[in-house]
């Protein structure tokens, strides 16, 4: 039978492409205990991760490991995600880590981790998803236990910014199984209501386990999907939720999210006064400033008119002058006279324009002529 050889290469190749392609494999969280720890001066850190029977080969390079949540340690347990795959040169099956915890981490993170990586990759994070908060929002609307601190702080907020405010308020459960579903519903119905502007999400500080509701993907989807835009004031300042980063606007507390979304009534009043005292002025200004342009160019209209006279009046003096060089006229007046025929009237310069006893005109001056009759004509010059 034919057979095939491969190179180590080739064979080792062929195994990194195949774990690699197994979906499993690509992105997956693994426990164990750190031993053989070894940070390089490349910046990356080079370990073995093990349990009571087994051990694996680990690495994780510089672009991961320089914000970690502990020190990595001999004997340290820890909970980490990534991908496994073959180090060619050594035939070495070995798992990739691009993140690290501490033991404990727990399955709440766990999942927290990992819904967020998913609507992180479908684009639900995205700057240019998010939407702009109104300037003067003329509705609000606001989503939250009607018993509980929140509510409290952002109305006490919301209306000394801005008394009479119009808002609306849904309240839902903001912890346990039915949480979710209440907020979500609180959604689609506060962003169909005419006119409302902004809806607020709040919730005071708590646990992971306590903020779970914020942490699921269906209150995730219904934020990225209301047409109204969602500011969030869940927790404390350190506290973060999945619904945080959908939310076209993140407050770090309750109140907070109050100051974003109303501004202070007391300012825009004081502000509209300067703008009538600005708008009052300038008409005045503006008409001072035209009737100094009018007046400027006034002077300059007359200083170019002025001008343009002069230079007029000097050109029609020599236009004046060389018409009176040219003008028979002044031939006449020196001596000279002008020859015509009575009766074509054309100018006579030559004998062979006349003939004997023909009647000529002879012109002395605009007012002096002699009628002649020619009776001799001579030609060249007499001897």
């Amino acid at each position: 039978m034919p057979f095939k050889v491969v190179s180590v290469t080739e064979l080792n190749s062929y195994l990194k492409e195949k774990l690699e392609d197994e979906r499993l494999l690509r992105n997956i969280w693994v426990k164990g205990e750190i031993s053989n720890y070894k940070h390089h001066s490349s910046g990356h850190m080079y370990f073995t991760l093990k349990d009571k029977e087994s051990t694996i080969r680990a690495v994780m390079f510089k672009s991961y490991n320089f914000n970690l949540p502990c020190k990595p340690a001999n004997g340290l347990s820890i909970l980490v995600r990534g991908n496994i795959s073959v180090f060619v040169r050594d035939g070495q099956y070995q798992l990739y880590v691009e993140e690290l915890h501490p033991e404990g981490y727990g399955v709440l993170s766990l999942a927290f981790e990992q819904l967020k990586k998913k609507l992180q990759e479908e684009g639900l994070f995205a700057p240019d998803r998010k939407k702009a908060i109104p300037f003067l929002p003329r509705k609000i609307g606001i989503v939250s236990s009607p018993t509980g601190a929140a509510i409290r702080d952002v109305l006490t907020v919301a209306l000394r910014r801005f008394p009479k405010l119009n808002i609306i308020i849904y309240p839902t459960q903001v912890q346990g199984d039915q949480a979710p579903g209440q907020i979500v519903k609180a959604i689609e119905i506060l962003s169909k209501i005419e006119n409302l502007d902004v809806i607020i999400i709040a919730r005071g500080g708590g646990s992971l386990e306590e903020l779970g509701a914020f942490n699921t993907e269906i209150v995730a989807r219904a934020i990225s999907e209301c047409g109204i835009p969602v500011i969030t004031g869940i927790g404390h300042e350190t506290d973060f939720t999945i619904a945080d980063f959908v939310a076209d606007v993140r407050a770090a507390t309750p109140s907070a999210a109050a100051e974003l979304a109303v501004p202070v009534k007391q300012d825009l009043l004081q502000y509209l006064s300067q703008l009538e005292r600005r708008l009052e002025r300038t008409p005045k200004n503006y008409l001072n400033q035209r009737r100094q342009l009018v007046d400027s160019l006034e002077r300059e209209l007359l200083a170019t008119t002025k001008s343009n006279i002069k230079d007029c009046s000097t050109g029609l003096n020599l236009a004046v002058e060389k018409l009176n060089l040219l003008s028979p006229l002044n031939i006449l007046s020196r001596g000279y006279s002008i020859c015509r025929g009575v009766q074509s009237g054309a100018v006579i310069t030559s004998t062979k324009q006349t003939s004997l006893g023909q009647q000529v005109e002879i012109i002395l001056s605009l007012q002096e002529k002699l009628i002649c009759q020619v009776r001799e004509m001579r030609e060249g010059k007499d001897e």
